[in-house]
């Protein structure tokens, strides 16, 4: 075969590849009814499995109340403080289940607990006993269990200073959690938890005569007022 065969042979087999259609490779064997994969910077569809299909709505109605929600948010019309009543409208809808009854709510951050440091012991590591108790005023931290937010600190050894927090019942379990901080707790250090008020008001109890904590309201300009205090009364009152 002389030179100019040999070329014409080569550039026809050249768009011959051309022409072809690109052939995909297998994709991965997906349990789901459906799926797709595309390419974000091109939108080349890289994998579907049964596109047109119409199938029932399911996390993409999540995904779209989310963006809304967010929206939202960005836009100034709700706020994250902002409570959410679950309406009858709401609650008839089949699909995925929320159990709230209509004109409920869920609250999520809702008040702080505020507690005093009352000495630092060494016991194969630093614990600091403050003035409240997970027994009395956060059972749900030893029932759950879970560690409760408190604001400043860090996880174990995440700060320069780590402590184990404890109440001053007789329990050896009265533990809320390990926490580390900037800097070294002392005596008369204010520390505190949030998202307390849901169980700190409605589950607390006064064994060991711990004394429950006071209600105060904090106003948006940060001015506090002491709504409720408690005495001996409301300890002898809850005796049986």
């Amino acid at each position: 075969m002389d030179m100019r065969k040999w070329l014409t042979a080569l550039l026809a087999a050249a768009m011959l590849l051309a022409a072809a259609p690109p052939v995909r490779a297998a994709g991965p064997d997906i349990a789901a009814p459906s799926a797709i994969l595309m390419d974000a910077a091109t939108g080349t569809v890289l994998y579907e499995k049964n596109a047109s299909e119409r199938l029932r709505p399911a996390s993409v109605t999540k995904v779209m109340t989310l963006l809304l929600v967010m929206e939202a948010l960005d836009t100034g019309r709700i706020g994250w403080d902002d409570t959410v009543i679950a309406s009858e409208a709401a609650c008839a809808k089949g699909g995925s289940q929320v159990y709230l009854e209509p004109g409920e709510a869920v609250a999520l951050n809702a008040g702080i607990l505020r507690c005093t440091v009352l000495d630092i012991v060494e016991n194969g590591g630093k614990i600091a006993i403050l003035d409240t108790s997970a027994a009395c005023h956060m059972p749900d931290v030893l029932e759950m269990p879970y560690r409760p937010p408190l604001r400043g600190s860090g996880l174990p050894g995440e700060k320069a200073y780590s402590y184990r927090l404890g109440g001053p019942t007789c329990l050896a379990g009265d533990i809320i959690g390990d926490y580390s901080f900037d800097r070294p707790l002392a005596v008369g250090d204010v520390l505190e938890f949030g998202d307390m008020a849901i169980y700190s008001m409605v589950k607390n109890n006064t064994f060991n005569g711990m004394p429950l904590p006071s209600i105060a309201l904090r106003t948006l300009d940060g001015t506090e007022r002491c709504i409720r205090s408690f005495g001996y009364e409301d300890f002898k009152q809850r005796l049986s």
